[in-house]
């Protein structure tokens, strides 16, 4: 695949689509038995265990945020082999209440710096719907 966007149609300071996402307790287990070799670790999907270390709630995984958080800039180039390298600064853990709905956050991104050979590094951040920062990436990724 190649990335759907243009280096040359690209400005600094461009925004990318926002994107609200959406994870719950299923999506953590299938994750932590699938992804991360059987990591099961209890603050993954047990509320009594979360607490008693003083988390809000059951918390995704951090690999599994930095996963969610990356949606929007493989979105954005339509090409998930366009991404080059990538930073992620967990802020918080992100709870997973079992309601339903689970943890929703906004992501939103924006161009940050135009980079030689058709390279641009991208600004994500994810926050909660109060607006709490839950983790900011920096991506690069290669353009067409």
């Amino acid at each position: 695949m190649t990335a759907k966007v243009r280096y040359e149609d690209i400005r600094v300071g461009q925004a990318l689509p926002d994107k609200e996402v959406a994870v719950d307790r299923l999506a953590l287990l299938l994750f932590g038995g699938q992804t991360m070799r059987l990591d099961f670790a209890a603050t993954h999907w047990s509320e009594r265990i979360s607490r008693s270390v003083g988390l809000p709630d059951v918390i995704m995984h951090g690999p599994f945020t930095l996963g969610k958080v990356l949606e929007i800039v493989n979105g954005w180039t339509g090409d998930p082999g366009a991404l080059v390298e990538h930073r992620i600064r967990l802020a918080r853990p992100v709870p997973v209440p079992d309601d339903g709905t689970g943890a929703v956050f906004l992501l939103s991104g924006t161009v940050e710096e135009k980079l030689s050979d058709h390279r641009v590094r991208i600004g994500v951040t994810a926050a909660s719907p109060e607006g709490q920062v839950l983790a900011t990436v920096q991506a690069t990724v290669q353009l067409a």
